[in-house]
C-alpha cells in the first residue's frame, strides 16, 4: 500500500478494506447519540418516506428493522480525487432516493465521519 498526501491510493483490496470498515461503522454509530445526522436519520427519513411497498418487496414486511436496512445498503461510489479514496457513499438499493449515508476516513484509514447526504 502507497500513501500520497495521508490518503491512501485506490487499490482493490484497500477499497474492500475500506468498504468493511465503512459498513461496520455505520452499524456502530446507528442509534448512538453520536449519530443523529449520519445512518439513525437516513433510516428514519426513509422509512417514513418511501413506499410501503417498496419495504415489502425487499423486505417482505412494510416495516422493516432498521439493521435490515443497513444490511442491504449497496455501495454507490468511493471517492476523493486521483485515484485515492477517503470518501464511501452507500445508498438504498434500486437507486429509490438520492441520498445517501456518506462514510468519510481520516489519515490513519480509521472512520471519521458519517452524514447523512444528498
Amino acid at each position: 500500500m502507497v500513501a500520497l498526501n495521508n490518503l491512501m491510493l485506490a487499490h482493490p483490496d484497500e477499497i474492500k478494506k475500506r468498504e468493511a470498515a465503512a459498513r461496520a461503522g455505520i452499524k456502530r454509530a446507528f442509534d448512538t447519540a453520536d449519530d443523529q445526522f449520519g445512518a439513525t436519520l437516513f433510516v428514519s427519513h426513509h422509512l417514513e418516506e418511501l413506499n410501503a411497498s417498496y419495504w415489502e418487496r425487499l423486505f417482505s414486511t412494510e416495516t422493516p428493522n432498521p439493521h435490515l436496512i443497513l444490511d442491504s445498503l449497496v455501495l454507490r461510489s468511493h471517492w476523493a480525487g486521483d485515484d485515492k479514496i477517503e470518501t464511501f457513499d452507500f445508498a438504498l438499493p434500486e437507486d429509490v432516493t438520492d441520498y445517501v449515508i456518506s462514510v468519510s476516513f481520516g489519515e490513519a484509514g480509521k472512520v471519521s465521519g458519517i452524514a447523512m447526504e444528498s
